[in-house]
């Protein structure tokens, strides 16, 4: 029995005979040691958006290989989209397996936010999500920040057994495992092909198999698709609106009621009622926020005048599904799930958050 090829970028088997299936090469390039499917090329070569075929069962089957294993799990968050990037009931699927929680992505918040500070926030997000990591590490995997412990954690905790990547779409799952191959391969960069990465969701399509040399494999994961992020709701060109790049500049607006704020043109924040309070807003440095009077706001959004990119398929503000909030006395994070959040002092006010139908809006502990 021929021995089946899967693509180095994103796990699937390789085939010649269908073209809009996943795998799919040219016959005169499916029988070479490494090869990259049509649709890595693509995304690799070209920057093209290539939709995953992925349902939420394939993904349910992928951690149940995992639970079947004794192994360790590296779960990977990102911290500017925390909330969007836990998989929910990782902790009844991964019951009793050894677990790193590695939280990606610490570049785009604040330098002078201190690591034990947001360490200790993950700790308590992670606790009430039911989720007991052997180790937590804040790291930046793009620019190689901390990375020399994730190594090291993997290495002490692995013990001799494979390793599992598991995470959300978007939260630098590739990118953490071709530094690893890196690190395992001491430098060399002949020794394995890289692997595809994208900032857009679902690059990889099955479980990709790394020889770590002592006969284990480290895998990478397709991502797991949580359909209530942002970014499921944008299209392609927009997404590097909203992703952030950079750290991400904190914005403050002191806010009166019947005062909203735009963010691009994906989130309405409605200060309905309340004392004035400073707001402070968390988004990347590429989306436009917009200041305007509660009464006017939804003629704005109606004239798209002034809110940059919008959700797709959404032409007026009563498309979109609204939220309302009546804080107590806590300072509180409000959440848009893939996007940003808002950052005020609760004093008995009420908020309304407007959002495309679909998209998660939470009421967290405030982060910064």
């Amino acid at each position: 029995m021929t021995k089946e090829i899967r693509c180095y970028g994103c796990g699937a088997v390789i085939q010649s005979e269908n073209v809009k299936k996943i795998g799919y090469v040219p016959k005169n390039s499916a029988d070479k040691a490494n090869v990259l499917c049509q649709r890595c090329f693509r995304m690799k070569n070209y920057h093209e958006l290539q939709k995953s075929p992925l349902s939420a069962d394939d993904f349910l089957k992928t951690l149940q290989k995992v639970a079947d294993e004794d192994c360790l799990v590296v779960y990977m968050l990102d911290i500017f989209d925390f909330n969007g990037s836990q998989i929910p009931g990782i902790h009844r699927h991964l019951m009793n397996r050894d677990m790193l929680v590695v939280v990606n992505k610490r570049d785009v918040l604040p330098k002078s936010l201190k690591t034990g500070r947001i360490v200790s926030w993950i700790q308590r997000q992670l606790k009430e999500a039911g989720v007991k990591p052997l180790d937590i590490i804040l790291a930046s995997v793009k620019n190689k920040f901390q990375m020399d412990d994730v190594f090291g954690a993997i290495e002490h905790f692995r013990k001799g057994r494979n390793v599992y990547v598991v995470g959300t779409t978007n939260v630098g799952k590739s990118t953490l495992i071709n530094q690893l191959i890196y690190q395992f391969n001491e430098g060399d960069n002949t020794s394995a092909p890289f692997i595809t990465t994208s900032e857009f969701p679902g690059t990889t399509l099955d479980l990709i198999e790394i020889p770590l040399g002592d006969g284990t494999f480290i895998y990478d994961s397709p991502g797991i698709v949580n359909s209530h992020q942002m970014t499921h709701y944008v299209k392609e060109k927009d997404l590097k609106f909203i992703l952030p790049s950079a750290e991400v500049k904190q914005i403050v607006y002191q806010l009166n009621e019947k005062q909203s704020i735009y963010v691009g043109g994906l989130c309405l924040f409605d200060f309905v009622s309340g004392d004035k309070t400073a707001l402070m807003c968390y988004f990347s440095n590429r989306l436009k926020l917009h200041r305007c009077k509660l009464e006017n706001a939804d003629g704005l959004y109606n004239r798209h005048q002034t809110l940059q990119i919008e959700a797709e398929n959404i032409e007026t503000i009563d498309q979109m599904k609204h939220y309302d909030f009546h804080l107590d006395t806590k300072r509180v994070d409000v959440v848009i799930s893939g996007l940003g959040w808002f950052s005020l002092q609760g004093n008995h006010q009420k908020i309304r958050v407007h959002v495309p139908d679909g998209v998660a809006v939470y009421i967290r502990e405030n982060l910064i």
